[in-house]
């Protein structure tokens, strides 16, 4: 890092989070201004694609100039603009993608296309610096993956989700005990008031680090199907428990067993479900211990759609020399490959 300071700023509409942010020299946040549309989708029990571009159109402008407002400090002073260019909802994706891309050409400032999942790990490297080999445990909506990474902007993804991801099986869960959207929250809420008392399958995927949790959902199903059928009732706190219970035991199974077999240094915590209680605590107790192993987890505020994890994976993009061009486009299905 040379003597001046270097500033990226970062954004986000991959989903239904507009989000503006500024980051000093890959770690430091100066500004970071998110804009939820959560009740926005609410109602509709999921996010509207066509919906959330409308409400990025809206809030960019607003959300842009508050950051830029928080951090004291003009483009002139910006040494790169990091964007999310993939995966996510396209239309909501080029909402970003434009307005950087203007950004970039209005004041003359490098652009760079940032993929969403490397953000969601570099949000870690808000709090502690990587030491490698690092293992990320990226969990969320979309996403259920564990990458290892030997190095800055090396990513080998060792293990995914085969079907549904571990937070589109809670929403669907929750869907099914009548709970709002986003059901991720009220179940890990519930489950902290119930008891794991329910047998619920594992999918353990023998032999790999991949991850199932279609059948897991579809048993939370046929459980409440078959129990109104006889006329018995199901707490759903106990289901929610036991719900839990099998999610985050597979998941921090999989996790200590990878970050041993592969001699990392660090294990990351990142993604939406990253918020959840119940998997926070499982993994602070599995690595408490380990002396050679360190835990990071994000704060609540950096686990959910963020634009500065996507300033702090840019950074290392833009150390890298990674430079987008103007004609970037949105890519929906992204993989996250290694720079």
């Amino acid at each position: 890092m040379s003597s001046k300071d270097q500033y990226i700023l970062g954004i986000e509409t991959s989903c239904d989070e507009t989000a503006v942010a500024i980051i000093k020299n890959g770690t430091e946040i100066i500004s970071n201004v998110v804009a939820s549309q959560i009740e926005s989708h609410k109602r509709f029990g999921g996010v509207v694609p066509e919906i959330a571009s409308r409400h990025h159109v809206e809030q960019f402008t607003i959300v842009l100039e508050e950051a830029m407002t928080n951090a004291k400090l003009t483009f002139a002073e910006i040494d790169a603009i990091a964007v999310t260019k993939g995966p996510g909802l396209v239309g909501a994706l080029l909402i970003g993608v434009n307005a950087a891309k203007a950004l970039a050409f209005a004041h003359q400032i490098p652009l760079i296309g940032v993929h969403h999942i490397a953000g969601h790990i570099y949000a870690n490297r808000l709090l502690k610096e990587f030491k490698f080999p690092v293992l990320s445990l990226v969990v969320s909506g979309g996403h259920t993956e564990l990458v290892l990474m030997k190095e800055h902007g090396h990513f080998e993804v060792i293990g995914e989700t085969l079907d549904d991801a571990a937070g589109e099986a809670y929403d669907k869960v929750a869907r099914t005990l009548k709970m709002p959207y986003p059901g991720g929250p009220h179940i890990d809420r519930l489950a902290h008031q119930g008891n794991p008392s329910i047998d619920l399958p594992r999918a353990w995927m023998e032999g790999t680090y991949h991850f199932s949790f279609s059948g897991l959902k579809s048993a939370v199903i046929n459980t409440l199907h078959n129990a109104d059928q006889k006329g018995i009732s199901i707490d759903p706190k106990d289901l929610a428990a036991s719900f839990q219970q099998s999610v985050i035991e597979v998941l921090v199974t999989k996790t200590e067993r990878a970050a041993k077999e592969y001699n990392v240094q660090q294990v990351l915590l990142a993604g939406g479900v990253a918020a959840n209680k119940g998997l926070r605590k499982a993994l602070e107790e599995t690595f408490t211990n380990e002396k050679e192993i360190e835990l990071v987890i994000p704060p609540l505020s950096l686990c959910t759609d963020n634009a500065a994890m996507i300033a702090a994976a840019g950074s290392i993009l833009f150390e890298k020399g990674v430079r987008g061009k103007l004609d970037m486009n949105a890519y929906p299905g992204l993989e996250l490959t290694s720079i």
